[in-house]
């Protein structure tokens, strides 16, 4: 059982790309964290969205959200990257915990994902 940090990484997407442009860089990233002997937990796409402010002439944006586990050396090289590619308005990489079982972690979110789903089948037959 090999032990991981978990990280959580938010990026801005440039809102002027095209559907397959769009997904083409997010899969690029996720390749990135694979490549690199990272494990996804997590991805969430919110979609476009209304920014607080301008960003590069953009009032909105495409955010992606990835939870994952890696190791220390993953998360530079991931910034790397997002600095280097136009197409990436805004980032952001936090460490979420130390020491985490990838595996164990991916369980428990089925878990918690299942019982979200039950909630809101019970509250919808209300």
């Amino acid at each position: 059982m090999k032990y991981m940090r978990y990280y959580e990484t938010l990026y801005l997407i440039r809102p002027d790309l095209d559907p397959e442009t769009y997904k083409s860089v997010v899969e690029k990233y996720n390749k990135i964290i694979e490549e690199n002997k990272g494990v996804i937990t997590e991805v969430e796409e919110w979609g476009k969205k209304e920014l607080a402010y301008e960003v590069e002439k953009f009032k909105d944006g495409f955010y992606v959200l990835v939870r994952f586990c890696g190791d220390a050396d993953l998360p530079e090289k991931l910034q790397r990257d997002f600095r280097l590619d136009e197409r990436v308005l805004k980032f952001i990489v936090i460490k979420l915990k130390d020491r985490v079982n990838p595996e164990e972690l991916k369980q428990d979110i089925s878990d918690e994902d299942a019982k979200e789903k039950e909630v809101k089948a019970e509250n919808g037959s209300k």
